[in-house]
């Protein structure tokens, strides 16, 4: 099974990179673009079998260590390989 994850910034919270990204692509000519929000991806490949318990493993990496929860949230979506 694989697992990708996108960890993204809490709505409300200042993303100063997504801020220059889009001052940068207004400056070069892409007047339309509204706001910019820069995130996280990360695959995984993991050796389980059962997808609830891939679900749980997943859960815990980004509590424990992939996304900052006081700042960031998370979704995931598990592949069957």
């Amino acid at each position: 099974m694989k697992a990708k994850i996108y960890i993204t910034l809490k709505n409300g919270i200042l993303d100063p990179q997504g801020r220059a990204i889009q001052q940068s692509l207004q400056t070069l000519g892409f007047g339309t673009v509204g706001e910019v929000r820069i995130g996280k991806f990360i695959e995984v490949d993991l050796g389980e079998t059962d997808t609830t318990s891939a679900g749980n493993s997943i859960k815990a990496m980004c509590e424990k260590l992939l996304a900052n929860t006081v700042i960031e949230e998370y979704q995931y979506e598990i592949l069957e390989e």
